[in-house]
């Protein structure tokens, strides 16, 4: 039995291109999420393009560290990084080898596994907020550091995989500055997402930290 062309896992080539062709091109598609328990499979409603070294609001505007290695390559593996101290963020590299760029899945909705992630979940007040937002699709997902650096283009095995689904068509896509991004990186409209989808994650300006007195 073959598959659907709609289950079909994308190929390395498909994220060895510029993060924002890559970015929005991964809206509609479905990310796969294997776990011990079951299988949890999310339709990707909204993303956050971050392009390294010229990118003032990207993890690896000042160069390789040992946390940021991975978005340095190859592409097609999971970048998970930890923020705040409590969440933890899941990341596609994307783009040539050597030439840190990433884009950051805000948002989708949970086509399988619902029942898994609502364990995670329990605040969430509607299966559309179970993966509303970085933190929560990440927590969702059951997706922690032990995931950073996995070969999503792996294949059969892999615990995070990438299928075909079904890409949106452009007058679907929106776009705008990226949540919570300040500095000079504030204004690049690199946030992209499916108009009107209920599982799309609220806009928030950044806003800077108080300091302690």
């Amino acid at each position: 039995m073959t598959e659907s062309s709609d289950r079909m896992p994308l190929p390395r080539d498909f994220f060895d291109r510029p993060v924002l062709e890559v970015a929005p091109d991964l809206l509609g598609r479905t990310l796969v999420r294997s776990t011990d328990d079951g299988l949890i499979e999310v339709r990707l409603t909204e993303v956050e393009a971050y392009a390294g070294e010229i990118d003032p609001g990207s993890h690896a505007f000042r160069g390789r560290t040992a946390r940021n290695a991975v978005m340095f390559g190859p592409p097609g593996h999971a970048y998970v990084y930890f923020t705040y101290g409590m969440w933890h963020c899941l990341n596609l590299v994307c783009g040539p080898e050597g030439m840190a760029s990433g884009v950051l899945l805000r948002a989708g909705e949970i086509r399988t596994g619902a029942e898994l992630t609502r364990k995670r979940r329990l605040s969430a007040r509607h299966d559309r907020e179970l993966a509303k937002g970085p933190a929560r699709l990440a927590t969702a997902l059951d997706v922690g550091r032990d995931l950073n650096g996995t070969d999503v283009c792996a294949g059969p095995g892999s615990p995070l995989s990438v299928l075909t689904g079904r890409p949106i068509t452009a007058d679907q896509v929106r776009s705008g500055p990226r949540t919570g991004v300040g500095g000079d990186g504030a204004g690049h409209p690199w946030r992209f997402w499916i108009d009107g989808d209920p599982s799309v994650s609220p806009y928030r300006a950044h806003a800077p930290r108080k300091r302690r007195t």
